[in-house]
């Protein structure tokens, strides 16, 4: 029980490094500079792909994206969101901005999914803000 109440005192980059499947994740915060901001006191809701949906996406691409930190920023961006948001929330909405700027579609058709990305853990409880664990990558249009 204790050790529930120090887990949710670790913020959102701490709490991805602790997980333990989102290394790439965490390595692409690291390399576009956002880990200040993702440890600020936010809140942000974070849509968390984790290492098996950077897998999907080809070798070239992250290594793209991970030598340019200005583009991988926008990409990163694009799956958090201001406020805290847990999945009883999402389900209400249609569509939310994201930091990046463009829009996040929301379907609860078929479970949860945003743009078409399922939502496979919710509710990860960081003290600044919420991660819901993605399937894939969410790439802003």
């Amino acid at each position: 029980m204790q050790q529930r109440a120090v887990q949710a005192q670790k913020n959102i980059v701490e709490t991805a490094i602790e997980a333990g499947q989102f290394n790439t994740l965490v390595a692409a915060v690291k390399a576009a500079g956002l880990v200040e901001t993702l440890s600020s006191p936010g809140p942000f809701t974070v849509f968390a792909p984790n290492d098996a949906a950077f897998a999907k996406i080809p070798k070239e691409t992250i290594d793209h994206l991970m030598e340019n930190p200005s583009q991988l920023a926008e990409v990163l961006k694009y799956h958090v969101i201001s406020g805290t948001h847990m999945a009883d929330d999402i389900v209400k909405m249609r569509s939310v901005r994201s930091l990046q700027g463009s829009d996040l579609e929301i379907d609860t058709t078929r479970g949860v999914r945003i743009n078409g990305v399922s939502v496979i853990q919710p509710d990860i409880v960081c003290s600044n803000g919420v991660c819901h664990v993605i399937d894939s990558v969410l790439i802003p249009k």
